[in-house]
């Protein structure tokens, strides 16, 4: 397992793709997950190219984990698979969206989102 995300250029992640990304500081995009057919937004998580990659060719959600310093595929061990149905990237190149069909919680504390728990007050 990699205790550190791969460099960019170092990876089978297209170049014409790879060139687009703009990437924080270590490397890495954070990639929103959201259900495709109904837009509901699951979860945040962080890929570098070599997670974005492997995302657009085997068609299961990859991610970075910033904690545990490896690649995880969304439901490997939970079996709460993001089966991917398109990637896009935004304006700036900054940010992937993933459109997934969620099978299960999309949430580590076994919520469906990870944005429906602690909805904040309006003024």
């Amino acid at each position: 397992m990699s205790t550190t995300p791969a460099a960019p250029g170092t990876t089978a992640l297209a170049p014409e793709i790879a060139a687009r990304l703009k990437r924080t500081e270590d490397g890495l995009l954070p990639a929103i997950a959201q259900q495709y057919d109904t837009g509901e937004v699951l979860m945040l998580g962080w890929m570098d190219d070599e997670a974005l990659h492997r995302t657009l060719t085997t068609g299961r959600c990859t991610y970075w984990s910033r904690s545990r310093r490896e690649y995880w595929v969304k439901g490997d061990t939970s079996g709460h698979v993001q089966a991917v149905k398109s990637v896009a990237l935004d304006c700036d190149g900054d940010t992937v969206l993933v459109k997934v069909d969620q099978t299960g919680a999309a949430c580590h504390t076994g919520d469906r989102t990870c944005f429906d728990a602690d909805v904040l007050p309006l003024a």
